[in-house]
């Protein structure tokens, strides 16, 4: 149990990836608070790892909204006494090519990706450093490392998110706060359920190991990042990406 005793905070917990990493943190015997703005779905899929037996349960949250994440927060120490480990999962995606990318596409996902992650982190602050310490797992992109077409705001965000991880790696680190990054490759969630089959292959054929990863994949990063054995990593950028970008 490598996650015995402690309390984690997953935005974007009601699929995909999130929704791996809440399965695999409470498997490795975490309370976990499953974090997600789509009410519905996340107690749907809170209940359904309930019924396996894992130590869950679901707060809705608007992560482009500091009022939401305050209250979210509040209610995850009032449910569990404490928060040891906040992974910013959430993110949404608003594609497109520079010249036709409207102002609300862009600022939409600065939102979400960017300024989520940075309010997230401050609201968990108070509580992390009250208790001597935590984890902070934030979730980059392949995309915000090396850019990618058609995703002006993505990229940028992704690659804020770097920043703030590295920035804040060296601001909390004494304070036994460690903070680290997961930059995915192309893995095998809702937004490229959409992408066509043909497109599909393409991305295959340019990852070494030639597949997409799986949520799990991603899951199992952020659950190394969380538990002890990462106590002496920070400030570092994981790229689980099937070594697309070497």
């Amino acid at each position: 149990m490598r996650l015995k005793g402690k309390t984690a905070i997953i935005t974007g917990a009601a699929n995909g990836i999130g929704l791996a990493a809440a399965e695999r943190f409470a498997s490795e015997g975490a309370a976990v608070a499953m974090a997600d703005y789509n009410a519905d779905l996340g107690k749907t899929r809170a209940q359904e790892l309930k019924d396996k037996g894992f130590n869950v349960e679901f707060f809705q949250v608007n992560v482009a909204d500091r009022q939401s994440i305050d209250e979210m927060v509040e209610a995850v120490k009032e449910a569990f006494g404490k928060i040891n480990i906040l992974v910013n999962n959430a993110g949404i995606t608003r594609d497109g090519m520079l010249s036709k990318l409207s102002a609300e596409d862009f600022q939409a996902v600065l939102d979400v990706n960017l300024s989520g992650v940075f309010h997230c982190t401050q609201a968990v602050l108070p509580a992390m450093l009250e208790q001597g310490g935590g984890k902070i797992i934030n979730t980059s992109s392949v995309s915000g490392v090396y850019g990618n077409i058609g995703q002006t705001n993505y990229a940028a965000a992704k690659a804020g998110v770097v920043g703030m991880t590295k920035t804040w790696a060296k601001e909390l680190g004494r304070k036994g706060i460690n903070v680290n990054a997961v930059a995915p490759g192309f893995i095998e969630t809702g937004m490229t359920a959409k992408v066509p089959e043909k497109v599909i292959g393409q991305m295959k054929g340019m990852v070494p190991l030639g597949r997409l990863g799986s949520p799990e994949d991603i899951a199992n990063a952020y659950l190394f990042l969380a538990s002890n054995e990462s106590d002496y990593v920070n400030g570092t950028v994981l790229h689980v990406d099937g070594g697309i970008m070497m």
